[in-house]
């Protein structure tokens, strides 16, 4: 995406760093990540309108404190650092800094010292903050604009040459104005007018495809997700029936997934895809392994393996589309310093050398919300578009352990009731994502006169802004009592039923 107006974040470490090109997006600004040792050449080919520095959990004075490879201080931009970035300036700029008298973690309210525009409409004081290192006396040249009862120099900044520093992160969602300070940063000091939206997305998109497409033809692989739907339906717009859609059914889709997109396609959008069922296929290569590693490449070999089938049958096929996602791109790269991979993602490397086909992802610029936005603009229903995450790996990675067409669908079950009673209560749209995990687990339990011994289901709802962090759902307890009830009487198979309480950190919302 061309962007004459962009913001350039520097990433190092912080696990909120993509939390700030999502605010900053969100306000109509363009902004994009990079590792913090970015090479000056590739930066000013950029041409960024404004920088920020993102915090992390290095000293300034650690032995291998990660330190920009540009000249952060001849850029004549704005700059605006946070945390680690607050203290890496005043490092660079003669200030001091030392570890806190007291560890400052969680909230906080600042105190305003002196007016600034980068401050301009902010009523609310309360910030999030999360630090060991503070600074003890100002850099050269700067003057403090506002203190907490912890930190002397909260917020300081240069106004000469436009550099700004943030002891807290205003990108969570504790700090409760912290996106009009953003959204001052990028319109009172960066003074950008671009406006980055779904449509601008939409029209720009529809024609680098038909450029960088052409007269070849494009397969996409339908998984059932938001992400590949939502692709698959921008791209036909762009090419209409060059485009051809398959989807795989491994046996590890949620009750009727796959019915469903079939008929959303051919009713909705008077778009054929090939449907191809490849459960036993799917199955049989995961047959007693319980690695969540080994059954993500595994399954994602077997997509490949199917994908690789159907693309030697379309000669004139050309290109892959695949609903790849900026968090995959940024958690996929692994540099010394930013944020560490947790798991791989299947969908992000190794598809076009395998298939000899082009890669052609449309969204690799995305997050999830924006995504969804552009999936509205383009007229898929709500119904759709509202659906919770599913992860690309589907059931396989909710089984704990092995898994087994005897497990997937007592899982499949389970998981639809929960669903459908999570809807008939009202509580869906509450909800950033519910589902049931299957555990490795059984359990003796009494059924009229028998005894059983049979799996435990483990119900997981989480509430979330960004799935960066979340929060456990407080389901009212006739809610879950009734889940539990109808789960245990209808499926044979599952005696016990319990509630994840976990949140994020120190969990992740998916149990593997």
């Amino acid at each position: 995406m061309k962007n004459s107006q962009k913001i350039i974040i520097l990433d190092f470490g912080s696990q909120y760093t993509q939390l700030i090109a999502r605010k900053i997006r969100e306000i109509g600004v363009y902004a994009e990540i990079f590792p913090y040792n970015i090479s000056q050449e590739k930066f000013n080919q950029l041409n960024p309108t404004g920088l920020i520095l993102s915090g992390g959990p290095s000293s300034v004075y650690d032995e291998k404190a990660p330190i920009p490879s540009i000249d952060v201080e001849n850029l004549k931009i704005p700059i605006l650092g946070i945390c680690y970035g607050l203290q890496l300036i005043a490092f660079k700029n003669n200030g001091k800094v030392d570890p806190a008298s007291k560890r400052e973690y969680g909230k906080a309210k600042f105190i305003v010292d002196e007016s600034d525009p980068l401050l301009e409409g902010v009523d609310n004081k309360q910030v999030w903050m999360s630090h060991g290192d503070s600074l003890s006396s100002l850099p050269e040249g700067f003057k403090s604009i506002a203190h907490t009862n912890n930190s002397p120099f909260c917020i300081i900044s240069n106004t000469e040459r436009k550099i700004y520093g943030l002891q807290f992160h205003p990108e969570v969602h504790h700090s409760t104005d912290g996106k009009k300070i953003l959204a001052n940063f990028a319109k009172n000091i960066c003074k950008i007018t671009d406006e980055w939206t779904a449509d601008s997305f939409i029209e720009n998109q529809l024609k680098l495809i038909k450029e960088k497409v052409g007269d070849d033809e494009v397969i996409c692989g339908l998984s059932g997700g938001v992400d590949s739907t939502v692709t698959a339906v921008l791209i036909h717009k762009a090419i209409g029936d060059k485009l051809h859609c398959i989807h795989v059914d491994s046996g590890l889709m949620r009750k009727g997934e796959s019915d469903q997109i079939e008929k959303l396609f051919d009713e909705h959008f008077s778009m054929n895809i090939k449907v191809i069922n490849a459960e036993d296929q799917f199955l049989s290569k995961l047959s007693g392994v319980s690695d969540p590693e080994k059954k993500r490449k595994i399954i994602g070999n077997e997509f490949i393996e199917v994908f690789d089938s159907e693309a030697s049958k379309l000669s004139s096929a050309k290109w892959l589309a695949q609903g790849t996602l900026y968090p995959d791109v940024i958690e996929s790269v692994s540099v010394n310093g930013p944020s560490a991979t947790i798991k791989t993602h299947h969908n992000v490397g190794g598809l076009p050398e395998k298939m000899n086909l082009k890669l052609i992802e449309p969204f690799r610029e995305l997050f999830k919300d924006e995504v969804r936005n552009v999936g509205r603009k383009l007229g898929i229903p709500d119904w759709f578009i509202d659906r919770h995450p599913f992860p690309g790996p589907g059931l396989g990675i909710r089984i704990l352990g092995d898994v087994s067409k005897e497990k997937a669908d007592l899982l499949r079950e389970a998981d639809a009731i929960y669903i459908e009673e999570i809807q008939n209560a009202g509580l869906y749209n509450d909800i950033w994502q519910a589902f049931a995990v299957l555990l490795p687990v059984k359990s003796v339990g009494v059924m009229g006169d028998n005894r059983t011994y049979e799996f435990t289901l483990a119900l997981r709802a989480v509430t979330s802004v960004d799935g960066m962090t979340a929060e456990f759902f407080h389901f009212p307890f006739d809610v879950l009592e009734k889940i539990s009830n109808r789960i245990i009487n209808e499926i044979r198979g599952i005696n016990r039923v319990t509630y994840d309480i976990t949140s994020k950190p120190p969990g992740t919302i998916e149990w593997e």
